[in-house]
């Protein structure tokens, strides 16, 4: 049967790099963007490529939920899905809205790859063995870990907020893991260690993305979080391709792949049972299965 992949956000950068990966490793691959024209790019580059079978495009605005909802439709009449990543992911330097009303950080980085996943479970029960791969981010420790509402306390800061939005994804990777032991879908957080990007040539050189206690340290922090995201997004997807392709993890699962793409220990408080529950919880209020 042949294997099939969806990577979202996968028109540039880590996300090109990945849906590259998996195309050169025999799946199937649609790449999932906003732009249609850049769509079109980034496949006729990988079918340059020669892949074993041709990549195609899927244009959805992953930041609003009816979209999600209509992404999954599409692809659940497709049929069965070997490899689902969820690369999509956003830091803003000002705090926005998205479609749904929902605070974008935590929209994009969490309650997107959430949905799509929970909808897309169908598709990949059905193509078992199969895997889901939820990019993660080294933010994670940076982050508040107040989950009661979709905004925590205090003032709006981006570095924080996106790394919130980011715990909250790898604590639902983790139980979601759990949930699906012994289904066949193997479920995994890829960390990318990051590559010279917009967001690190960008949004990370504004002050205002910390608290201000933060701020006075944050360019000697900047600094060193910008050497180790200086190499080429390449080499962040490895860790991605790892975790949807490579033989050595067959059976495995809720397992976090590094930046060496190999396995490390997960971030503890995503460990934590009361803080996934508090997540889930926030995540079917804000991002119910059905349309409501």
């Amino acid at each position: 049967m042949k294997q099939t992949a969806l990577v979202t956000a996968g028109t540039a950068g880590i996300g090109w790099e990945t849906a590259l990966g998996l195309a050169t490793a025999g799946l199937a691959v649609t790449v999932v963007g906003r732009n249609a024209e850049r769509g079109a790019r980034a496949v006729e580059r990988i079918n340059a490529t020669a892949p074993a079978h041709p990549a195609r495009f899927t244009a959805a605005d992953l930041a609003s939920l009816d979209a999600v909802r209509a992404l999954a439709d599409r692809v659940l009449a497709e049929g069965p899905l070997s490899v689902l990543v969820n690369n999509v992911g956003a830091m803003f330097a000002d705090r926005q809205d998205s479609a749904d009303g929902i605070e974008a950080s935590f929209a994009v980085n969490h309650l997107s790859p959430y949905l799509l996943t929970e909808l897309l479970l169908p598709s990949l029960r059905a193509a078992a063995p199969s895997r889901i791969v939820n990019v993660t981010s080294g933010a994670v420790g940076l982050a508040k870990r107040s989950f009661d509402a979709v905004e925590p306390p205090g003032g709006y800061y981006g570095f924080h907020w996106y790394g919130r939005a980011k715990l909250a994804n790898l604590a639902y990777t983790l139980a979601l893991a759990g949930r699906l032991d012994g289904t066949g879908v193997s479920v995994f957080a890829a960390d990318p260690g990051g590559a010279a990007t917009d967001m690190t040539n960008g949004t990370l050189r504004d002050p205002r993305i910390v608290s201000p206690g933060l701020r006075l340290l944050w360019p000697l922090v900047r600094r060193k979080f910008e050497r180790s995201t200086s190499g080429p997004a390449s080499v962040a997807a490895k860790p991605s391709i790892f975790a949807a392709t490579d033989d050595s993890l067959t059976g495995w699962t809720g397992v976090v792949i590094g930046p060496q793409a190999h396995p490390v220990p997960p971030f503890r408080a995503a460990t934590d049972p009361r803080l996934a529950e508090a997540v889930h919880r926030l995540s079917r209020h804000l991002a119910p299965l059905t349309a409501t």
